[in-house]
């Protein structure tokens, strides 16, 4: 019997395995239903990272930035999904049959306790480098700087401040033109002159119109510009009604209103500051009369239903008058004590008119891609002019009568100081950027293109005399002590681009958010083109959704502007000028951040542990002194160095109800100039402790506590024209505390808020602060007094002594 044995091709063999297993996975999929649905919190803002999870199995999901979740199930009976998110409660959702796709939409309620006004929102993941701040914190924050958000930014972690008149800040050791700030994705800038905290005026951020405000203090994102330290990121308001607010206090006066008629939308803040008061704590006794004045409007069009165009302008009018009398300053210690008096005669005036407009157009093709253009101006025109005299005395035994028997003089003299600086600036942008969703990946995109022109012209001066002679002695000439003049102008260009994406994935072993980037830039000016590329990682692992761990590292250049040009040369007559060097490159960082947070609830109460480990590799650095906050930089690449440290935060609920937080920090720096010198950066406070605190009266919510403390190490200190190689000393370590008490009259559900006006209101505060809570001298700079035998004396000028604040705010 012959058996006949036949053969199936090999394309028909491989077709019946692929239609074999297409049927397997159509019978799979029948097996299985999607469940997905958005979650929300009871405000109907999106909730982020919420835990979606089958009940008692592993299978689920987290929500999105949308607060959109999907996962697949098996067919079955019924199902219980539980929805979880620390600080807010546990939600449950039971199916009672899962035998078909379902969509949940789900609302978390927050887990806070029920304090009449006092509300405490959730804590977030924190899966970048990125940290939020809730801006209302500054409503009740006592702050002699007259209210800002960098009066808040300082209390973190790895941010340091050493002058409360200045809103100014460093980070990580790096200097104030490291840090940059954006307000709705624009760059902003700041005067150029300012040498004192006296002279800054008010910060551009207006606190009462910002609905957002971020903030990283290193290993930040590609589509942040080329500073080497932080970034600041501001996000002002859309109102959806009619809201508004006017505050008043010793200080200054604010006042903001905010509308919405559907398709337009605006908010306009104006803002007045005097700090007459708080300086006449200070020890020279003068005539103050500082008038700062700002004025900003954001204001919003839908024209279209994809398109909306909106713009934000900004006025700023900063005056500064001061006609100095007399001072008087005891010094040293208590073996070796030191008087110093002096009687001044002249004044000084200095102006500083900032101009800012940008207009954004907006489109949105489609639900998940946004395009944009951007076009803004800035324009800047500073006036500094001084003519001050002084005779003084300086006496070893504290003796303050220079006629007295008992008095030991050290130096005798005279000076006359004298400036009339003025420097014009312009800056005008135009850019586009794009951002686009596409399944677990957020791409962006940009590029800039920036012209600046710029005119400085300096004209100072200073001649010294001690015991009737001049100095510097040069034989028979008399000479000043020291002098510069300036007459530059710049016109440049600057081109930038970057491409990031964000991209969210899930493993076995948890959640990672991975962000990784690359800038470039050219400068005309010194025909430089830098590449930065940035990347930074984030972990939420399966075993404990409380914990989040991270890492960044990217390399960060600091390109130079303006006065990181600026080098001091000699003309023919000897005299000092200011040139510019064409060959200075930008200043390079590499960073390396490693760090995590732990969420936890304690006593029925939200908690968060933070703390990073950082490392920043710098070189082609352009060295620098500080004077208050004047900065002076060499003007050249002749330095390389480091910075390392850990920067520790717990947060949380301290008081039941509200949120508080303590910070600190520990760091390391180190600087080599011109491989000889070794000196510590300017801005580097070996250890930083700050604290925010907030509190309230048991069984009388209306009255609220606000604390603020800072201790800082002393920063390093030179001579003045002589830089870190004749040596340096550090100044005595900043200790601060300023504690504000405030008390609602009105407001929320009380009765009298349906009567009369009253109706129109939502809050009426009055409060009182006390700056300097403890009466402590902290030092800003020193006076340099040179006696005849070229002997020089370091005299300590001291910030603003204890101080009494009254507020009044009424929100409607």
């Amino acid at each position: 019997m012959k058996m006949r044995i036949t053969t199936i091709g090999k394309g028909r063999a491989i077709s019946l395995l692929l239609l074999l297993v297409g049927l397997s996975l159509q019978a799979f999929a029948e097996d299985r239903i999607k469940i997905s649905g958005y979650v929300r919190d009871a405000d109907g803002n999106p909730l982020e990272l919420v835990n979606v999870r089958v009940k008692n199995t592993l299978v689920g999901s987290m929500t999105n930035e949308k607060g959109y979740y999907a996962f697949s199930v098996a067919l079955g009976d019924s199902l219980s999904i539980i929805y979880s998110c620390l600080g807010f409660n546990k939600a449950e959702r039971i199916i009672p049959a899962a035998y078909a796709d379902m969509r949940l939409n789900v609302q978390m309620n927050y887990a806070s306790l029920e304090l009449g006004e006092v509300s405490v929102t959730a804590i977030r993941k924190q899966t970048s480098t990125m940290e939020n701040i809730d801006a209302d914190r500054i409503k009740l924050l006592p702050d002699p700087a007259g209210g800002s958000i960098e009066s808040l930014v300082v209390t973190f972690a790895g941010v340091s401040s050493s002058n409360e008149l200045s809103s100014q800040y460093s980070v990580r050791g790096g200097s104030y033109d490291e840090n940059m700030v954006y307000v709705n994705g624009l760059e902003v800038f700041r005067p150029l002159l300012i040498r004192s905290g006296q002279q800054e005026g008010l910060s551009f951020v207006n606190p009462d119109l910002t609905e957002e405000v971020n903030f990283s203090a290193g290993g930040f994102e590609a589509r942040y510009g080329d500073k080497m330290s932080s970034v600041l990121d501001i996000t002002y308001k859309k109102p959806k009604s009619l809201e508004g607010s006017v505050s008043a206090s010793l200080l200054g006066a604010n006042a903001y209103v905010g509308s919405s008629t559907g398709k337009f939308t605006q908010v306009t803040g104006l803002r007045f500051k005097s700090s007459r008061s708080l300086l006449g704590s200070m020890e020279t006794d003068a005539e103050y009369d500082p008038k700062f004045i700002d004025l900003q409007t954001y204001m919003t069009y839908q024209f279209a239903p994809k398109w909306e165009i909106n713009f934000l302008g900004n006025l700023a009018n900063n005056r500064y008058k001061f006609t100095p009398y007399s001072r008087e300053t005891t010094f040293g210690t208590s073996k070796d004590p030191k008087h110093f008096k002096v009687y001044f005669d002249g004044r000084e005036r200095d102006r500083f008119q900032t101009h800012f407009g940008a207009l954004t157009l907006k489109h949105n093709p489609r639900e998940n891609t946004e395009l944009g253009l951007q076009a803004s101006a800035f324009r800047s025109q500073e006036e500094e002019g001084y003519d001050i005299a002084g005779e003084y005395w300086l006496s070893t035994d504290g003796a303050s009568n220079p006629d007295s028997e008992a008095s030991a003089a050290m130096s005798v003299g005279r000076y006359h100081e004298h400036a009339r600086n003025r420097l014009n600036s312009s800056v005008v942008n135009v850019g586009h950027y794009g951002k686009a969703t596409l399944h677990n990946n957020t791409l962006r995109w940009g590029a800039t293109v920036q012209f600046e022109r710029i005119n400085d012209q300096i004209s100072e001066w200073e001649k010294r005399d001690s015991s009737g002679y001049s100095l510097p002695q040069v034989e028979q000439q008399v000479s000043v002590y020291s002098n510069l003049f300036s007459d530059n102008a710049i016109e440049s260009t600057r081109l930038s681009a970057y491409l990031q994406d964000a991209f969210k994935f899930r493993t076995k072993q948890g959640l990672f958010t991975l962000i990784a980037g690359l800038r470039g830039s050219y400068w005309s000016f010194n025909k430089e083109f830098i590449l930065s590329p940035r990347a930074s990682l984030g972990f939420i692992p399966n075993f404990d959704q409380n914990l989040t761990m991270r890492f960044a590292t990217g390399l960060y250049y600091q390109s130079p502007f303006y006065k990181e040009l600026r080098q001091q040369g000699l003309d023919e007559q000897g005299n000092h000028i200011t040139l510019l060097n064409k060959n200075l490159k930008s200043q390079r960082a590499l960073h390396f951040i490693v760090g995590g947070d732990y969420t936890f609830k304690a006593v029925d109460r939200n908690f968060k542990l933070t703390a990073e480990l950082y490392y920043k590799k710098l070189d082609h650095l352009n060295p620098y002194t500080v004077d208050n906050v004047k900065i002076r930089y060499y003007g050249d690449n002749c330095a390389k160095g480091y910075a390392m440290g850990l920067d520790v935060k717990f947060f949380g609920e301290f008081v039941p109800g509200t949120d508080s937080w303590i910070s600190f920090s520990l760091m390391k720096s180190e600087q080599t100039i011109r491989e000889t010198t070794k000196a510590p950066l300017p801005n580097s406070p070996s250890y930083n402790v700050s604290l925010f605190f907030q509190d309230y009266f048991p069984g009388f919510k209306r009255v609220k506590l606000n604390l603020k403390g800072v201790l800082a190490g002393g920063l390093p200190q030179t001579i003045p024209g002589q830089g870190y190689e004749a040596g340096y000393f550090r100044t005595p370590a900043y200790k601060r505390v300023d504690m504000g008490l405030s008390y609602q009259l009105a407001g929320g559900n009380d009765a009298i808020m349906d009567r009369g006006f009253f109706r129109y209101l939502k809050n009426i505060w009055i409060g009182a602060d006390v700056f300097n809570l403890f009466g402590i001298r902290n030092v800003s700079s020193y006076y340099w007094i040179t006696d005849v035998y070229n002997v020089q004396y370091a005299v300590p000028n001291y910030l603003t002594g204890r101080q009494l604040n009254a507020r009044l705010i009424i929100d409607f």
